[in-house]
């Protein structure tokens, strides 16, 4: 059955690639329409990422955080004795914790405030993996210095890395209170904030005074080296109380991410999108296979007469439908791939191709061609041998 389908491909590239112009205009539109899907999924999943590539860097094997700890921009604290009771648990090696809250940084040229994401950490015992912040922890442990992002908006909070290269220490504003920065490293903008701070825990209490130090918003849990993950997570939901969730780090990860998934409307909105991009591609490409259909239905009714079957026919308009698809796929990969590289430069967000998505494209326009080859159908089923005669 496949072989003599496959039989029928000479007939069907003959019939798509006759007209030179129509061939080209299909191919531009089912690329345009590949391009609105890659840019709306590349931007969702860039989105989602960036959302949680803070826990990224944290150093631990366990995290511990309230049931009521959303997402970034709405963190709810713990007590910390819940993380000397975690730390009692057989297999848990060491202990940290981590403050989060989002200041309020005045931009020193505008003088307009902006959100920024603040850590605030042990800078004894690093919470974090990056390079940048572990050299600097000696600044860290004098009171008012911070480390900056320079992945930050530079339009919110001015040039930071270059005024810094002019200086050791960049005199600003945040919360109202005079801080020093002193160091910058790189972590990258998400929904949460525009840009990142990291500083000591003495110092995140100054800046944020309704905080409490007993009230922790992350334990971080390093585990010895011959401990299961598995099992000493296990052990620690059935010792501590109900009032705190002790997590992996792709359970965090994934709690971040189905926040804005499905507690806000960005899924919805850039879902939306994607099937708009299909829904425009299924109508050009109808366009096209009804017009080659409508210009060769003489011939179409020929072959009728000849003796081919309506099966036949269709396997044709089903290839045509199918070299359409993967024509019109390579270019909307390849000028995805580069819009990818233009927004990743911009923007700073983790934007990229990756297999995953450039399958799920390609099955979704192999998907929308064919169907709109199954509505071109009705026309080539009219095609009547009495018309040729």
């Amino acid at each position: 059955m496949f072989r003599n389908f496959f039989r029928k491909t000479p007939l069907a590239w003959l019939q798509v690639k006759r007209e030179k112009t129509r061939l080209a205009v299909a191919l531009a539109g089912i690329a345009f329409a590949d391009v609105l899907m890659f840019v709306q999924m590349g931007l969702k999943d860039a989105l989602y990422d960036s959302a949680a590539s803070p826990y990224a860097p944290l150093q631990a094997d366990l995290f511990i955080i309230s049931p009521a700890f959303e997402n970034l921009q709405v963190v709810k604290s713990f007590s910390r004795e819940r993380l000397y009771q975690a730390a009692g648990v057989p297999g848990v090696a060491s202990i940290n914790s981590l403050y989060i809250d989002r200041g309020q940084w005045r931009n020193t040229q505008t003088r307009l405030s902006y959100t920024i994401l603040t850590f605030g950490m042990n800078p004894n015992q690093s919470a974090f993996s990056l390079p940048d912040v572990n050299q600097q922890l000696p600044k860290l442990k004098l009171l008012n210095q911070v480390l900056y992002d320079k992945a930050g908006r530079e339009n919110f909070f001015g040039n930071v890395p270059a005024q810094l290269e002019q200086t050791p220490s960049l005199p600003v504003q945040i919360n109202n209170r005079s801080t020093k920065v002193v160091g910058t490293f790189t972590l990258g903008a998400s929904f949460a904030a525009d840009g990142n701070l990291i500083t000591s825990d003495s110092t995140f209490l100054r800046l944020f005074p309704e905080r409490r130090s007993h009230e922790i918003d992350v334990g971080l849990l390093t585990l010895k080296p011959n401990a299961t993950i598995e099992k000493i997570q296990a052990d620690l939901r059935s010792r501590l109380p109900k009032d705190v969730l002790v997590l992996t780090l792709d359970e965090l990860t994934t709690r971040e991410k189905n926040y804005w998934s499905n507690g806000s409307p960005i899924g919805f909105i850039f879902g939306f999108g994607t099937i708009i991009g299909f829904v425009v591609g299924l109508v050009i490409v109808y366009q096209i296979l009804y017009s080659d259909v409508s210009d060769h239905l003489p011939e179409y009714a020929t072959l009728k007469a000849m003796g081919y079957s309506d099966n036949y026919l269709v396997g044709v308009l089903v290839q045509e439908a199918l070299i359409l698809a993967v024509l019109g796929f390579l270019p909307g990969l390849v000028l995805s791939t580069g819009l990818y590289f233009v927004a990743q430069s911009a923007t700073l967000l983790p934007i990229g191709m990756t297999l995953s998505r450039a399958e799920m494209v390609l099955m979704l326009t192999i998907v929308m061609c064919t169907a709109s080859g199954g509505v071109a159908l009705r026309k080539l089923q009219s095609a009547d041998p009495a018309d040729v005669f």
